[in-house]
């Protein structure tokens, strides 16, 4: 009888594909912690670009969350706005644009983001690159005058003589023409630029709270901004010119560790890391952008699964992947 009672208690065996072990983490904390983390760029683009700034981020994170809210009534699917995914691309796609930008056009890009490069292939986890990252590119071709229209700061400079500073428009710290700035100006984002991009602290903030709460690790950030401090020794450019000014931080910390659009294995992300951060110098050094994180981005999303196919892991006792064809059989020809 004993043996009985303790067979009876014996949990059944499950046959499952992984993973087989869980945390408990859900879509949804994982982006209230990328919400959390986004806080500080929020309130220093505020304080930099005014009232401005929280009116473009109110228009494109409402439009992006109504969009996908219609997107499912009309396929009649499961409503997916509670996750906040379509929140946090609202707010990042505003970080990716000017607090001058008129807001039909940041409506625009909020479609582009969620219909065209989200749900159109599948939703949350298929789309094929960062939703923010396809809007600003699409933004930036379609309204080439409206996307460069940068505000001037609205706090002092702590560079000399920048108390007559024009507050209508001004160059990014990476113009050719652009005067070169403190350190602690680039640090605070006192110069002009899209609304995320300019405050370093702000950025590096929420990277320390993305890094605590184990949201990302810090592989792809640092070989990104590493990556693009050799380059600049190796061609004589200031390091902390390219490092705290354009999108670099805000594309390294929140848009290159999208989980959809990287690798999973510490040799792919490395990879990956490199390759954003040469496509970025070599757009920034030698092409006639000034800025190159959004493509360097975009292109590096477009080969992950290669990236995936030629660093993931051999299982035990099998073969390794190919990046292209099949396997060859035992016998067989390709």
């Amino acid at each position: 009888m004993e043996h009985e009672d303790n067979v009876s208690r014996v949990r059944p065996l499950v046959l499952s594909t992984a993973p087989h072990v869980f945390d408990g983490i859900s879509t949804q904390k994982i982006m209230l912690n990328v919400l959390i983390a986004l806080v500080p760029t929020l309130a220093a683009s505020a304080v930099i670009f005014g009232w401005r700034a929280l009116l473009v981020t109110a228009a494109t994170t409402i439009a992006c969350v109504l969009f996908e809210y219609l997107w499912c009534r009309l396929r009649k699917t499961a409503q997916t706005v509670g996750d906040l995914s379509a929140v946090v691309t609202g707010l990042l796609l505003a970080f990716n644009l000017p607090s001058t930008i008129p807001l039909y056009m940041a409506v625009i890009g909020a479609f582009v983001a969620i219909v065209v490069v989200k749900e159109l292939f599948g939703g949350i986890g298929r789309n094929f690159a960062n939703p923010a990252i396809v809007a600003r590119i699409v933004l930036s071709v379609s309204f080439t005058a409206a996307m460069t229209n940068y505000a001037a700061p609205q706090i002092a400079s702590f560079a000399p003589g920048a108390a007559g500073v024009d507050a209508v428009t001004s160059a990014t710290p990476l113009a050719p023409s652009a005067p070169a700035l403190p350190f602690v100006d680039l640090l605070l984002g006192v110069h002009g630029g899209v609304l995320g991009e300019t405050c370093g602290l702000a950025i590096l903030l929420g990277l320390a709270w993305l890094l605590a709460t184990r949201t990302i690790t810090f592989t792809i950030p640092g070989v990104y901004v590493g990556t693009v401090v050799v380059m600049s020794l190796l061609t004589g450019h200031d390091v902390a010119t390219q490092v705290f000014s354009g999108g670099l931080l805000l594309g390294a910390v929140f848009m290159a560790t999208d989980y959809v659009g990287s690798p999973t294995t510490f040799k792919g992300q490395v990879v990956f890391g490199i390759g954003l951060g040469l496509i970025t110098c070599l757009i920034r050094f030698w092409g006639n952008m000034n800025e190159g994180v959004a493509y360097s981005i975009l292109l590096m999303n477009l080969v992950v699964p290669y990236i995936e196919a030629l660093t993931g892991a051999t299982p035990l006792g099998g073969q390794k992947r190919k990046l292209f064809g099949k396997k060859k059989a035992e016998g067989g020809n390709e």
